[in-house]
């Protein structure tokens, strides 16, 4: 299974996606359920593709290992906000703090896996 190590395409590729999926479905004038139900297949394929590159990359690079860490941590919470949006928002309750919430932690997760050495260094 090195397709899911060899390189960061596939992870970026669909954590992309998910985004442009999200806001999608998080700016719909009405909820779209199979939007939701596509977002929800992408989470999963982040998981899978995010600890392949966990558990591949974790102990190589020993300066970046709580980086990476908190980039799990974080890209759960990420996954985590944008599934409360969407509900809450289904719903009709508020969801101002989550959006908030939503950002930073989504700034911090970029940050924390485009500085951990096994992508793209900007």
């Amino acid at each position: 299974m090195s397709f899911l190590t060899s390189t960061t395409h596939l992870h970026i590729t669909t954590w992309v996606l998910a985004l442009v999926l999200f806001f999608v479905a998080a700016l719909a004038s009405k909820p779209n359920k199979v939007v939701h139900m596509i977002l929800r297949v992408m989470y999963i394929l982040i998981i899978i593709s995010g600890g392949a590159l966990f558990m591949e990359w974790r102990g190589k690079l020993d300066d970046a290992g709580m980086n990476y860490d908190m980039k799990v941590l974080f890209g759960i919470l990420v996954i985590g906000f944008m599934e409360m949006i969407l509900v809450r928002k289904k719903k009709n309750k508020p969801t101002t703090m989550f959006w908030v919430l939503f950002a930073i932690v989504l700034l911090v997760t970029l940050y924390l896996g485009l500085s951990t050495g096994i992508g793209s260094n900007f």
